[in-house]
């Protein structure tokens, strides 16, 4: 690198966005993902020690993704190369590996290289790196927000170290705010700003995790707002509503009001109200709600408060919390919504939910002696010694593939426990379990 490169570097550093200028180059100044990245994780060990495998990253934007393997760059002895799928191809590939086969052959070197956005790439341009990163000629870095079980090849995942990056929590948000404050050499410092508590609560909670959109966020206010008579840049409420440009609900993801909020949302879906339920889950979406933390609810009230009135209504509720989970934000929201759509509007029965719950305070109070013995295996030499299996009717040997026996053990022969409803599709069940019960 010559002189006018690099001035011209430096000068691309200091213009750079203050998420990029204050990307931590160490693991000791990286925040969060502690799940991975703490002392004695394997992760941790392999970066300390320059020992890194083909590895993926997975998480959702500005979680630290390119921030990990910036700082693996900065760790390690071997040749670090760096490209992006969604301006790079077989070309590029092929000339890296070119060179790290050089690399090797002259100076024992090892390259890694860093896919960003490696789910933009194709199957074939997938395909191009396998053979390389199996012979160790390159170690694979991709950095992805996709699920990599569904957009990276099999070959390639059963060769590498899959490692999630969670959502960075509020917390951790605010402690990369206050530090963009106060560094003086890559952040905010010289800027002498004072951000009041709710504000820093406010884009701490509404950016989802994502530094990115904090720090971008805490620049523009900084930037664009006057000093006040005592020289000091004050963001108060309404300027980072502004500079993140949605507006402040009460919803604190750790307070009461998200609590109740999601109460009041499951209960309008429980209680039929569709327009209910759909305004509650635009506010959870607004505020910057987890949507897998929203696609659970649905799904635990389409078995515990529909049930078998519906059941198709717990299949939609899963498949709406598969694709939220491969698809993400911002599009998810439209599958969410058919989803609360959906179980609001079905038929509604809890005769599942009571029945197990009955069950278990059975299990939990009454004291079985044991199975009956026509219902125990029998597929061990001796069973039969011991009578288990003797006597037992094979249901499709009769009439309606129904043959009436004892099932429940003798102290609970006679409990009931599910008691269908007349609601949709379970009428059909209780009529059913009637007629078995009536004539035989």
């Amino acid at each position: 690198m010559d002189l006018f490169q690099y001035q011209s570097q430096k000068i691309l550093q200091k213009e750079a966005p203050l998420a990029s200028r204050l990307r931590p180059k160490t693991l000791e100044e990286f925040i969060g993902q502690k799940h991975i990245i703490d002392k004695d994780t394997l992760l941790y060990r392999a970066i300390k020690a320059d020992k890194i495998s083909s590895l993926i990253l997975y998480g959702p934007s500005g979680t630290g993704k390119t921030t990990l393997a910036k700082i693996i760059s900065n760790s390690t002895k071997s040749i670090f190369c760096q490209i992006n799928a969604t301006t790079s191809g077989i070309k590029d590939i092929k000339e890296i590996v070119d060179k790290a086969k050089d690399t090797i052959a002259i100076n024992g070197k090892k390259t890694i290289l860093f896919i960003d956005e490696i789910h933009r790439f194709n199957k074939s341009q997938q395909d191009t790196l396998l053979p390389y990163v199996e012979d160790g000629t390159i170690i694979l870095i991709g950095a992805t927000t996709e699920n990599p079980y569904f957009e990276v090849n099999r070959a390639l995942i059963s060769r590498s170290i899959i490692f999630k990056l969670e959502p960075l929590s509020v917390e951790n948000i605010k402690d990369i705010i206050k530090n963009a404050i106060k560094d003086k050499e890559n952040g905010l410092g010289n800027f002498n700003i004072k951000i009041d508590e709710d504000a820093l609560d406010f884009i701490a909670n509404i950016c989802n995790g994502d530094a990115r959109i904090a720090l971008n966020a805490i620049e523009l206010a900084g930037l664009t707002t006057e000093k006040n008579k005592d020289n000091i840049i004050h963001i108060n409420l309404k300027i980072a509503e502004q500079c993140i440009q949605k507006r402040a609900i009460n919803y604190d993801k750790n307070g009461d009001n998200h609590y109740d909020t999601i109460s009041a949302f499951i209960k309008s879906m429980r209680g039929s109200d569709v327009d209910a339920a759909v305004y509650y889950l635009a506010k959870m979406i607004y505020a910057g709600e987890d949507p897998k933390f929203i696609a659970r609810r649905i799904v635990i009230c389409a078995s515990e408060d529909v049930g078998n009135a519906d059941p198709r209504a717990l299949q939609v509720a899963v498949s709406a919390f598969q694709a939220t989970e491969m698809i993400g934000m911002p599009e998810c929201m439209i599958i969410l919504s058919q989803a609360v759509c959906y179980v609001a509007s079905a038929p509604k029965s809890n005769a599942s939910y009571m029945a197990i719950n009955k069950a278990m305070e059975d299990v939990k109070n009454i004291k079985i002696k044991e199975i009956p013995k026509h219902l125990k295996d029998c597929h061990y030499k001796g069973a039969k010694e011991l009578g288990n299996g003797i006597g037992y009717k094979y249901a499709h040997n009769f009439e309606k593939n129904y043959v009436k026996q004892q099932y429940l053990p003798d102290e609970i022969k006679n409990n009931i426990y599910y008691n269908p409803s007349e609601n949709g599709y379970e009428k059909n069940i209780k009529k059913w379990l009637s007629f078995l019960k009536d004539n035989y």
